[in-house]
């Protein structure tokens, strides 16, 4: 019988994904998946990748990544697998490209999302078919609740009607015929905000019904609210029945440790996401425009600003509110600083703060910023620093809780991003392995849980019959070389990819091989 060709992984220490263990295997993948872990005979036709002093791990899934148009971008592909990524999940924060209006949310998400070279039909299955075959990455996506709800309400503000719930629960349902992973909102943004937790709920009944899970960018700005926000997240758990997802959960440890507590004691089964960084990024207009804003579209709210009027009631009004904010204080234009500015007269501001910017222009801060809203019709994102920064320590208590999985929030857009989308996954794997976690805890906490938790089939561990998405890390060296000054720079320490048995990263370097596909979540329609 004649030998198939092999992949062989010699010499490494394998660490499972799902079980608490490492150990000393060579692993072979024959086709997609992984055939053999253990003791692999030499064969003179097998393709053998040397692991010695190096740990086989199962790439890592990034459970609230924001790369749904810029995962096609090589350098994009580049970085994420520099950092042992394979899987994203999109579709995050209820804003997305499917289901519904694509212009309306890539408008109102062009600043987080960016474009998708190829905008797609207006279901799930459509999106999903972009990334089979055309990237190095795998993409899973949720149905966005803001879609969803604007596609039958607009921006309408009101409590929907039955018959509006009834629509919106058929699309929810599509999309997860059609293979999301689940259901997400962002209960800051628009249509979000306008939706109560009777609303949302009903909108995961379906969910449930599916098995997949509520993924939530919860009301109120996190933190000091945290609570606040949990609540809704138990009512809304509590009147469906579904299985609950915290996003990007910033809080102090102790508070948050509390609050999962008392969600699992009411019976609420819930994860969270969270990423290595106390600063966050978000759109520039979140913070420093009046909430009113939100329900405008963009073409009214860049009328608005330009009148005279207007600008001296926020000068005299709003301004001095954004001063008395918790989270940002007196200090605040010091505090944020752009990421991304995509005009070629504002291109010079992405890096600064708003204090240099206005400094640099001549202006009052208040005129830069709303200048900078209008030239670029609020397509402004900005990296936002916080009076309180939690140390390290602090977030290695929360990243050690059992129900964490890794997210990096990750947004690609602009000269100076923030530095998750290129580090977090690194800073997990160099800072906190022996802090919050052990080697294999790592793998549980990066890959096998997430895999599980999203109903990603048999992705997420090293183990045979499974499929070879394999991170070859190396313990000594790996390490996030991104920073708030130099946000782009590629992690080291991990140089061998493999998506679906296919070697995507070489010598720390991209192959031609684009093996990624769209993601479905298990049990979904093809």
């Amino acid at each position: 019988m004649a030998h198939r060709r092999r992949l062989v992984l010699r010499g490494g220490t394998v660490v499972d994904g799902l079980r608490q263990c490492t150990r000393a295997a060579d692993v072979a993948i024959e086709g997609e998946r992984i055939t053999a872990v253990g003791h692999v005979d030499s064969h003179p036709r097998d393709t053998i990748i040397d692991c010695t002093g190096r740990l086989i791990m199962p790439g890592f899934i990034d459970a609230h990544a924001h790369f749904e148009g810029g995962i096609f971008d090589r350098d994009v592909q580049r970085a994420t697998l520099r950092q042992g990524i394979t899987s994203v999940i999109a579709g995050q924060d209820g804003v997305s490209y499917v289901p519904g209006d694509s212009a309306w949310a890539s408008q109102y998400f062009a600043a987080i999302n960016g474009p998708h070279p190829h905008l797609p039909e207006p279901r799930v299955r459509d999106a999903l078919k972009t990334y089979d075959g055309t990237t190095a990455v795998n993409v899973g996506l949720l149905v966005p609740a803001g879609n969803v709800r604007h596609a039958v309400m607009e921006m309408d503000t009101g409590r929907a009607t039955s018959r509006e719930l009834t629509q919106m629960k058929r699309m929810v349902r599509d999309g997860l015929t059609d293979g999301a992973l689940g259901l997400s909102t962002g209960l800051d943004y628009v249509p979000g905000l306008f939706a109560d937790a009777e609303e949302i709920a009903r909108l995961c009944e379906p969910v449930a019904a599916a098995g997949a899970v509520y993924v939530t960018h919860m009301r109120g700005g996190y933190e000091a609210n945290s609570e606040f926000g949990v609540r809704e997240v138990a009512r809304i758990l509590e009147r469906s029945g579904v299985r609950g997802h915290i996003s990007h959960f910033h809080v102090a440890a102790q508070e948050g440790r509390r609050l999962l507590s008392d969600l699992a004691a009411a019976g609420h089964d819930v994860t969270f996401d969270m990423y290595p960084y106390t600063r966050g990024c978000t759109l520039l207009a979140m913070p420093l425009l009046p909430p009113e804003y939100s329900a405008l579209g963009v073409d009214e709210a860049v009328e608005r600003l330009q009148t005279t009027r207007e600008r001296q009631r926020l000068l005299k009004d709003w301004f001095p509110q954004v001063a008395q904010k918790a989270s940002l204080g007196p200090a605040w234009p010091s505090m944020i600083t752009i990421a991304h500015a995509p005009h070629l007269d504002w291109m010079w501001t992405e890096g600064l703060t708003l204090e240099e910017i206005a400094r640099r222009s001549g202006n009052t801060v208040v005129d830069t910023v709303l200048d900078l809203l209008i030239e670029l019709r609020l397509e402004v994102s900005a990296v936002m620093a916080v009076r309180d920064q939690r140390p390290d320590a602090d977030l290695a208590k929360l990243f050690s809780h059992e129900s964490f999985i890794a997210g990096s929030d990750g947004i690609v857009l602009g000269g100076s991003p923030h530095p998750r989308a290129f580090g977090a996954f690194a800073r997990l794997l160099s800072f906190f392995v022996g802090r919050s976690f052990t080697w294999a805890g790592a793998a549980t906490h990066l890959s096998g849980r997430t895999a599980q938790r999203f109903g990603l089939g048999d992705r997420g561990a090293v183990r045979p019959g499974w499929i070879a998405d394999i991170a070859v890390v190396d313990p000594t060296t790996v390490r996030d070389e991104a920073t708030y000054e130099n946000p782009r720079a590629l992690a080291t320490g991990i140089d061998d990819v493999l998506v679906a048995g296919v070697p995507v990263l070489a010598g720390g370097e991209l192959t031609e091989e684009t093996p990624g596909r769209g993601l479905r979540r298990q049990g979904a329609a093809r």
